[in-house]
């Protein structure tokens, strides 16, 4: 069902080239919407082009995964006392330098009861462009940290900007994770206005949902005061991103 898109590309193609056979231009519109096909597979992590990823629970419970990318920072202490006011549970996906700079917040995060994943050793901006062995120098040196620090391991990965391609394919499975996406993108690092940010959660968001947000700012945080507000009231819980590996398992 997720190569629908691409399959559908791919006869289309074929039945345009058939039809103009003598044009040149036929196929450099071809090319050219190939790569916009795979520039498409490569950042739309919900597709599963490249990456089978986790991106919801299937329940018929009302319950949504609160996830966080890029702590922990010096604002996560606020995002769990938070969340501990709420008996929220959540997974923090952290970055090995990060956790380097604030190991006592990333010890909390784990005393405290919630689902730590893999966020890569430094979230490279060019991450899409690594080879499939620095790709695996990545997850590795995070899971060294987060072992060192932690004393947990973790098979949970979220690929940095959500990029997937053949490379991280390749180290996804050489270190045996499994990827996490998600299907509710709050959006919370390029959107100022917290209302919209706020929109944007409660209006996509269904059972058994996993959000993407970022312990990482105020807007934020103030974002999730009254989120955890409207999840109470809508009568949402919370699981963690575990949860489903491990009912998984027992299935």
């Amino acid at each position: 069902m997720k190569h629908y898109p691409f399959i559908l590309f791919y006869l289309f193609c074929n039945a345009f080239i058939y039809a103009f056979q003598a044009s040149l231009w036929v196929y450099v519109f071809c090319f050219l919407m190939f790569c916009f096909v795979i520039v498409w597979g490569s950042f739309d992590i919900q597709l599963g082009y490249f990456v089978n990823s986790i991106t919801h629970k299937r329940t018929k419970l009302r319950e949504v995964a609160l996830t966080f990318d890029d702590g922990p920072t010096a604002l996560t202490p606020r995002f769990l006392d938070l969340l501990k006011e709420h008996d929220v549970k959540a997974t923090f996906f952290c970055i090995g330098k990060q956790i380097q700079q604030y190991p006592e917040t990333f010890r909390r995060i784990i005393d405290e009861g919630h689902s730590i994943g893999n966020h890569t050793l430094s979230h490279a901006r060019n991450t899409g462009f690594l080879s499939a062995p620095e790709m695996v120098k990545e997850i590795e040196a995070c899971d060294e940290i987060i072992s060192k620090t932690g004393n947990i391991k973790t098979g949970l990965y979220r690929p940095p900007f959500g990029v997937t391609n053949p490379n991280i394919a390749k180290a996804i499975k050489k270190t045996g994770k499994i990827s996490i996406g998600w299907n509710v993108r709050s959006l919370d690092t390029v959107t100022e206005d917290e209302k919209k940010i706020y929109r944007k959660v409660t209006k996509g968001l269904k059972k058994g949902s996993i959000i993407l947000l970022h312990d990482t700012s105020e807007k934020t945080y103030n974002v999730l005061v009254d989120l955890l507000l409207f999840l109470k009231d809508q009568k949402y819980s919370a699981f963690t991103v575990d949860s489903i590996i491990k009912s998984k398992n027992n299935d």
